[in-house]
């Protein structure tokens, strides 16, 4: 059995979303999660759904599966969600999905993949389970991003291990930045995708204005149209903390 963060009886909602205010990046999320998902859908999967924070964009699906492999954060989630028939909670794990091939026509990960020891294989059983046209639309952690930069630059990065290396944002490889906690290259990810059989067709950088002092003197509302505007051309040199991906099965 592959490692795994384990969020099982976690207070993951109220510490990390409601209580460190993080609406600005609950918000830019949305806004990216919104503009790459088709409007209308048969079957959606999110897979590391937690307690259903994104659930209400998914209303154009007519059947919404909500999986996590903790089964406190699916309870959470049926708590806040479970009087909707379209909604079904399920505990899984991302390597091996508990669904047929073909069976979806979309598939949501966001926050999940820098959790992921076997980014591949994960993607391999995501392909698996998504019809022929369906589309999967993930966020990574991007190791790549402009503060990374900036530290590397000034020899200023934590190393990797105890000793004398340094996280480098340019290298392809995966950054464990702490125990099961990984950073991406943008690149590594998109090939990762195409060895799964997934063609990447749109992308999003987000999270451009992820400062605490930005946070607490320019209003949220300012910050969030700021940044939506910048998702998709940023997209094109991406220096953002946060990716967004949309990807198809041919």
């Amino acid at each position: 059995m592959k490692q795994f963060c384990d969020y099982e009886g976690s207070t993951y909602r109220a510490d990390f979303w409601e209580g460190q205010g993080r609406e600005y990046e609950d918000r830019v999320e949305r806004a990216a999660l919104h503009s790459l998902l088709p409007a209308k859908g048969r079957r959606l999967l999110e897979l590391g759904s937690g307690y259903g924070r994104l659930a209400d964009l998914y209303a154009g699906c007519q059947h919404v599966i909500l999986s996590d492999r903790a089964f406190s954060q699916i309870k959470q989630a049926r708590d806040r969600l479970g009087g909707d028939p379209c909604f079904t909670f399920i505990v899984a794990d991302a390597y091996a999905l508990p669904f047929v091939a073909g069976a979806m026509d979309q598939v949501v990960s966001v926050r999940v993949l820098h959790h992921l020891v076997d980014v591949p294989a994960a993607f391999a059983e995501i392909a698996r389970v998504l019809s022929r046209g369906g589309t999967y639309v993930t966020e990574f952690a991007s190791k790549r991003h402009l503060k990374a930069i900036a530290r590397y630059l000034l020899n200023r990065q934590p190393p990797i291990t105890v000793g004398s290396q340094r996280a480098n944002p340019f290298s392809p490889d995966p950054y464990e930045f702490a125990a099961l906690n990984f950073d991406f290259h943008p690149r590594w990810i998109e090939r990762a995708l195409q060895q799964a059989g997934l063609k990447v067709e749109a992308r999003r950088a987000v999270s451009h204005f992820r400062v605490t002092s930005l946070k607490r003197l320019v209003p949220l509302g300012l910050l969030v149209a700021a940044d939506r505007a910048l998702q998709r051309a940023g997209a094109v040199w991406p220096w953002t903390p946060s990716l967004f991906i949309r990807a198809r099965k041919p």
